[in-house]
């Protein structure tokens, strides 16, 4: 015989089976909905790639040698630490010859995970700043949201196209020889490149990191603060220049290595909820 239950009994099994997903909401949706920072002091807690920021502080929009684009992402915040170290790099760049630096993503008002395009900046130390020579420093709104960057890549990654010039060059230099920068990622091609072209001192290769993807900006990511207790540095890269690194790299897209048919299918990485994050992230999004 076949029991059956009433709708409304169903609905209620239904809904208690489902409610802690429903209630355990997606950290990116979290963070992604708050417009402004909290007032808090600037803190930044966790790792670039799970965490959050207290007190961010917003790049301004247009600055005397820079240009926040893409506005409607709300994505021009971070530590002080780090727009400080994007207005000098975008002053340095304006006294060399160019107008200035274009910023692309930095981080959210409040860091956190966000819906699109990256897993780190979260912590509100990263900023892409795009290769294009920046000339134009009076973009409109709607100019920031449709021009192009542009890519400096060709074969897949291994060498640069004839977009890139020594200015690109100067402005990697320079941002890695920030002391407060860690790491710099680019894509292959463009480290092997400056490998070669740099006749002088060469410690600033060292922070130069080869990295899928970023053909058309840089990723600049800073060290945490002093005195930021809650904050995670990255491992330090590993001694010397990296460029026999970055020349294999380079090898493996001319002549791919042979694919093992027997690796294990790569798992998909959860989507972090707030649990998830450090327990200061819970004060972070609920302050005022």
């Amino acid at each position: 015989m076949i029991r059956r239950f009433p709708v409304t009994f169903l609905a209620i099994c239904l809904a208690l089976a489902t409610a802690p997903a429903a209630h355990a909401q997606l950290a990116k949706m979290e963070f992604s909905g708050v417009r402004g920072p909290s007032f808090q002091s600037p803190e930044p807690f966790g790792g670039y790639s799970r965490g959050c920021a207290a007190g961010n502080v917003a790049l301004p929009e247009t600055g005397e040698s820079w240009q926040a684009m893409r506005l409607s992402r709300n994505r021009n915040w971070g530590q002080p630490e780090l727009v400080d170290m994007v207005q000098d790099l975008g002053r340095y760049m304006k006294r060399i010859g160019w107008g200035g630096i274009y910023v692309g993503d930095m981080s959210q008002p409040r860091g956190g995970p966000m819906l699109s395009a990256h897993r780190s900046h979260q912590i509100g130390l990263d900023a892409d700043i795009w290769l294009y020579p920046a000339t134009d420093m009076t973009l409109s709104r709607r100019q920031r949201e449709n021009l192009s960057a542009v890519s400096m890549q060709r074969a897949g990654g291994a060498f640069v196209n004839s977009n890139w010039s020594r200015g690109q060059h100067e402005l990697v230099k320079r941002a890695a020889q920030d002391p407060r920068t860690a790491r710099i990622f680019i894509f292959p091609g463009a480290k092997v490149q400056m490998c070669n072209d740099e006749t002088g001192d060469r410690s600033w290769l060292r922070k130069v990191r080869p990295w899928y993807g970023h053909h058309e900006h840089i990723h600049v990511r800073i060290s945490c603060p002093d005195g930021a207790r809650g904050c995670e540095n990255q491992a330090p890269p590993p001694p010397g220049d990296g460029c026999a690194e970055a020349q294999s790299w380079v090898d493996d897209i001319l002549n791919p290595p042979p694919t093992d048919p027997n690796a294990p299918a790569a798992t998909p990485r959860p989507e972090l909820r707030l649990a998830d994050l450090p327990r200061q992230c819970a004060s972070v999004l609920s302050s005022r």
